[in-house]
């Protein structure tokens, strides 16, 4: 008898995974940028196909490796849960779509690419329409998944992804593709913008870790950690960010910086400093957060400071200067960027860089569930404030 309750369950959950959803499926390669940026377009992703009512296809995070030629494509939900996300909207992960409905839904002969305009070759060339599959991350991201594309469909100039703003242009998609006649809708890039617009953070609170890091942060934490609240922050200082940072001169906003100078400057206007703290700069913040923490929660202070690095931890350097506050700092071993994250999301409090998506991603989970962060540099101090004092190990690239 139980048998059969278990095989009836298991039929009805395979019949509920392969239900055609008759709005339509939107569908995207993540192929701008690493992690932190293709997050940002999640977010965009997610809430434009929640405005088009179409049934978003999660793709998988596309991941650059050392020594890997091609990149590498890693599931969605090897780092975050589906289920959650279904209470904003409806979801499926790409290996479930291709798997179940792809066959009859979208055969081969109907698979055409989605692009504002032409997208020229790698060489210069022109006329291969969307040329969907040119390029890394490109080609291997559907390769992945072997769709080839039968053809191109041009969107602009009069649809565009910006459902917020202008003349409903939501309903304006849904009218030039209907669900019936066009039931996916795959594009060469994120439909979304970057950085993720301000209508769209919220819906941060719905992307939460799977199991798997969730535990992770939670071992890491109790059994690497002194007893006691801790610190969390992000030094963004590999050679490719040094090279960024070059162009805050000329530049009013960089990559995340509306995450603290608002999306109109109205908070504050680019520095290098911000782009780029130094040494004195981060040792002071640290003292001054540490002596915060200590006079608001006298029975919890903080006894160490976690720290998550594309390329100098400076664990040497910060230990010595907070040695006399009985401070420890470390690193997590394995250099995981995304482990690190879910780290930082624990944090009593969190440190970050302005200018840097790996920074907002953790600041959008922070804001999400009420806990407290800041930025290195921000706001500016005054002029002469200044607070008295202040090993090579594996590398991650950030993602």
């Amino acid at each position: 008898m139980y048998r059969l309750v278990g095989l009836l369950l298991a039929f009805l959950t395979f019949a509920h995974s392969i239900t055609v959803d008759e709005h339509g499926y939107i569908m995207y390669c993540p192929c701008m940028g690493r992690f932190g940026n293709q997050a940002d377009h999640f977010l965009g992703s997610f809430g434009f196909a929640k405005a088009l009512n179409r049934t978003l296809v999660l793709p998988p995070w596309v991941e650059y490796r050392k020594g890997e030629v091609r990149s590498i494509q890693v599931p969605f939900d090897t780092y975050f849960q589906v289920g959650p996300l279904q209470a904003f909207h409806r979801v499926i992960t790409m290996e479930n779509f291709m798997k179940t409905l792809a066959p009859s839904l979208w055969p081969p002969a109907e698979r055409i690419s989605f692009c504002y305009t032409e997208r020229m070759g790698l060489d210069g060339s022109t006329g291969h329409g969307c040329n969907a599959k040119s390029g890394n991350p490109f080609g291997p991201f559907w390769d992945t998944f072997e769709v080839e594309f039968a053809g191109s469909e041009f969107f602009g100039p009069k649809l565009n992804y910006d459902i917020h703003h202008g003349d409903s242009m939501a309903r304006r998609w849904s009218e030039r593709y209907p669900g019936a006649k066009w039931p996916v809708l795959a594009f060469t890039g994120a439909p979304a913008a970057f950085p993720v617009q301000q209508e769209n953070l919220l819906l941060h609170r719905y992307l939460r870790w799977s199991v798997k890091y969730e535990t992770g942060a939670k071992q890491f934490i109790r059994d690497s950690l002194p007893r006691g609240a801790f610190i969390g922050v992000h030094l963004r200082n590999g050679i490719d960010w040094v090279r960024a940072c070059e162009h805050v001169k000329e530049s009013s906003n960089l990559f995340s910086s509306p995450q603290c100078l608002g999306y109109r400057n109205e908070h504050g206007q680019l520095t290098a400093e911000l782009c780029m703290p130094g040494r004195d700069t981060i040792i002071r913040q640290l003292k001054r957060q540490i002596k915060l923490h200590r006079e608001a929660a006298p029975d919890n202070p903080i006894r160490a400071v976690f720290v998550a690095s594309d390329s100098n931890h400076m664990l040497g350097e910060l230990n010595d200067a907070l040695k006399r506050m009985d401070v420890t700092v470390v690193r997590h071993p394995d250099g995981n960027p995304h482990l690190d994250l879910a780290i930082l999301g624990r944090a009593n409090h969190f440190i970050g860089n302005c200018i840097s998506s790996y920074s907002a991603f953790v600041k959008r989970e922070r804001d999400a569930n009420g806990f407290p962060s800041s930025f290195w540099a921000f706001p500016p101090e005054k002029p002469g404030a200044k607070v008295k004092g202040g090993g090579s190990s594996p590398q991650h690239e950030e993602l």
